[in-house]
């Protein structure tokens, strides 16, 4: 049960960051926050104990620790970082144009 507050708590600081921050660099990392919330998550939920899933004769499934997760999760981190990458480099390509990376003085910019 300590993984469910602690889940929400990330989830909500991220959450929080993403909606209040006005600098595009927060807001990144609001959303890292926001994904790592949900990595914790999901392993900490289907976390159920026992050997590690390398099947040999004497073991049983039941005694095996599900790897789906642990790939989902992998995965998960994979395109996390991809799109982390791909975030900072648009916020350093605005700054490079705009020379700010507010998001209130970004949107005047339209005008």
């Amino acid at each position: 049960m300590l993984y469910h507050i602690v889940f929400l708590l990330l989830f909500m600081l991220g959450l929080h960051t993403v909606l209040i921050k006005k600098s595009l660099i927060k807001i990144v990392i609001g959303l890292n926050l926001m994904e790592a919330a949900v990595f914790f998550w999901v392993i900490a939920v289907n976390y159920r104990g026992g050997i590690i899933p390398i099947l040999t004769v004497s073991n049983e499934i039941k005694d095996v620790v599900n790897p789906l997760p642990q790939a989902l999760i992998l995965t998960g981190i994979v395109i996390g970082a991809s799109t982390t990458a791909f975030l900072l480099t648009l916020v350093i390509e605005i700054n490079k144009y705009a020379k700010i990376i507010d998001l209130d003085l970004l949107k005047g910019l339209r005008d």
